[in-house]
């Protein structure tokens, strides 16, 4: 067997899971049911989609916050102007921004 015709396998590793229960407003899931069906998904597949999302975008602003801190802080041991540190974070941010 060359090596185009070697097989790949995926090895997903279980993750352990907890239920809950949530109260969701009844036009709330109305809607989540037609978003899930147009999707072809079902309820929970959505929602678990919608959490993930959600998520990552704050762990992501998260991680964002304290690299700038941390940034802020080794200005601040090269560069005495506190302006000048603002300045710089500011232009970081403005690149950084979608």
């Amino acid at each position: 067997m060359n090596n185009s015709e070697e097989e790949f396998t995926i090895k997903l590793h279980p993750r352990i899971q907890e239920k809950v229960s949530l109260d969701i407003p009844t036009d709330t899931l109305a809607s989540i049911k037609k978003v899930a069906a147009s999707r072809d998904m079902s309820c929970e597949a959505l929602l678990k989609l919608y959490i993930g999302q959600g998520l990552r975008e704050d762990l992501a602003k998260s991680f964002s916050n304290r690299l700038l801190e941390a940034t802020a802080e080794v200005l601040a041991k090269h560069i005495n102007s506190k302006a000048e540190i603002s300045d710089i974070l500011e232009e970081i941010r403005n690149q950084t921004t979608l």
